[in-house]
């Protein structure tokens, strides 16, 4: 296996690591292994678990792999490249995110930060888990990129718009921290019916019911921007990836607004939880890619490397 297939392997099985722990918070099984980590109830394999407990052991053993799997990329890239190369700070971020996943993680469990506990200290700790995940992701997007088309050499873009392109993507992590803390409310607490969701959303009974509204309106601020933005000054781009990225992040992000609807409508069943967060994930791998294109190969010269095919 060559250098760019192990780096798309990576960032494949970190997705689909990423959507298992969804389904231990969403199944509640985040306390299936107690409060003992990295041990799961004082066991190095537990016995006779629970369903609770096969979850999150399942999850434990996957992101165990994961961490493996970036330390291996990690060398192997740094034995390709020179000092100083991008590729190489795009693996030592990825190493760096991967281990900080770890950690937040063990601290869920050790702090007891799971089943039912609906405490802030929580709220906090699974938005920033969810911020960390998508730079974990976009630096591994953006390793495979390069190691695909070569690292990119120097900046193409002016100060005002590196500003206008930062707040877009710190709005883009605050949409994702808001999802996780959205879909962490709907999983501690169910509503019956769409009219008592809505109730609850401004009962006052917790403050997680009461910040589910900012979520789609966050999401619906970045879309017109993101609207703005292209019809203001990528629609005449003759990079072609740049188009190509740009129609695939529309149509997704459009998708992502109809399945948040959906989402809703449907009392967030576990199953369209896991669909809108691997669309999420998608849809934030393609916007880094589509930054890293206006940023470092510019609107009228074409990317280095074969050409995508839409």
């Amino acid at each position: 296996m060559s250098l760019r297939k192990f780096s798309l392997f990576v960032l494949i099985y970190n997705v689909l690591v990423i959507l298992i722990g969804a389904l231990v918070r969403a199944t509640g099984s985040g306390a299936g292994c107690g409060s003992h980590w990295p041990t799961c109830n004082g066991q190095v394999i537990p016995t006779s678990p629970q369903l609770e407990t096969m979850i999150e052991f399942s999850h434990r053993i996957t992101s165990g792999l994961t961490i493996i799997f970036v330390l291996l990329l990690f060398i192997w890239v740094f034995r390709m490249y020179e000092k100083k190369s991008k590729v190489r700070l795009a693996a030592l971020f990825v190493l760096i995110f991967i281990i900080f996943e770890a950690l937040i993680g063990a601290g869920l469990v050790l702090f007891e930060l799971t089943g039912e506990n609906s405490s802030l200290t929580r709220a906090t700790v699974i938005a920033l888990h969810l911020v960390n995940t998508f730079l974990l992701l976009g630096s591994n997007a953006l390793l495979y990129e390069w190691i695909s088309d070569g690292e990119p050499k120097k900046l193409l873009i002016n100060r005002n718009a590196r500003q206008l392109f930062i707040l877009i993507f710190i709005l883009f992590l605050l949409l994702g921290a808001s999802g996780a803390i959205t879909a962490l409310g709907d999983t501690l607490f169910p509503a019956a019916s769409l009219s008592e969701g809505i109730e609850q959303d401004f009962s006052g009974e917790n403050f997680l019911l009461q910040l589910r509204i900012y979520h789609p309106i966050f999401a619906v601020f970045i879309g017109l921007g993101l609207f703005i933005i292209y019809n203001n000054f990528l629609k005449k781009s003759k990079n072609q990836r740049l188009n190509i990225y740009s129609r695939y992040l529309a149509g997704l992000f459009l998708l992502q607004l109809f399945l948040g609807v959906f989402n809703v409508i449907l009392l967030a069943p576990i199953w369209m939880q896991l669909i809108h967060l691997l669309l999420a994930d998608i849809v934030w791998i393609i916007f880094i890619l589509w930054i890293n294109q206006i940023v470092f190969y510019g609107l009228s010269a074409s990317s280095p490397g074969k050409p995508l095919s839409p």
